[in-house]
């Protein structure tokens, strides 16, 4: 079924970037391409969180989020409560990504991973149904922690 997927990168993934989209369009996905669009110098962190945000507000149904290792860009769209990111780098963690953890973006690094590689996850990563049941009541609790609402008794 084809689905709007997001993507986003920063200077050092605009390559890989421009080949997934190129993949996801052969797919018969639409392709919400949100930059950046040369390889001038950008900041990971303001890609990661225009993703998230698109996620977020339903302007895409997943998303895939590529820097340099990947590890970055997944911390910024992490910081979104809507969204749930995974660092991939190869179809089984893209899989159980979605399978266990509901994750709605996968982020990859693009110095680390090849392209064919890259799409594996993406096909993966886009295969692979939720599996509710006993996953549902953990991955509620990624965007309602304890921690987030317990008070704090003093010692």
């Amino acid at each position: 079924m084809a689905e709007r997927i997001a993507i986003a990168s920063d200077h050092a993934a605009v390559a890989l970037k421009a080949d997934l989209a190129e993949h996801l369009r052969g797919l018969g996905h639409e392709v919400l391409d949100l930059g950046p669009e040369g390889a001038d110098p950008v900041d990971y962190p303001d890609y990661g969180y225009k993703l998230a945000e698109a996620i977020a507000a339903g302007e895409a149904q997943r998303g895939i989020a590529i820097c340099g290792s990947g590890i970055g860009i997944s911390i910024a769209v992490n910081r979104h409560p809507a969204a749930r990111a995974a660092l991939v780098s190869e179809p089984l963690s893209a899989r159980l990504a979605r399978e266990h953890n509901d994750a709605n973006v996968i982020a990859m690094g693009a110095r680390l991973i090849g392209i064919e590689m890259a799409k594996a996850c993406v096909d993966a990563f886009l295969a692979t149904p939720f599996g509710g049941a006993r996953h549902l009541r953990r991955v509620e609790k990624l965007s309602h922690p304890p921690f987030a609402t317990a008070s704090k008794e003093p010692a």
